[in-house]
């Protein structure tokens, strides 16, 4: 990707606070691709589905606590 292609957002101080990149139709990103395969599955929609609407969740200390051997 050229960098004429690339936008740059700035704050009134000159500050970068986001960058823009363009998206080329037809092609499709890597998380793209994986949502579209774990909906073809009617449990994976579901838990995704449901994740979505969760409100709440675990702090990350609290997850890598609970993954800890």
């Amino acid at each position: 990707m050229a960098d004429a292609e690339i936008q740059y957002v700035s704050d009134e101080n000159g500050e970068p606070t986001a960058v823009l990149c363009p998206s080329h139709s037809g092609a499709k990103s890597k998380s793209e691709r994986e949502t579209a395969y774990l909906l073809k599955s009617e449990t994976m929609k579901r838990r995704l589905l449901e994740a979505k609407e969760r409100q709440e969740g675990l702090s990350i200390e609290v997850a890598i606590e609970k993954l800890e051997f």
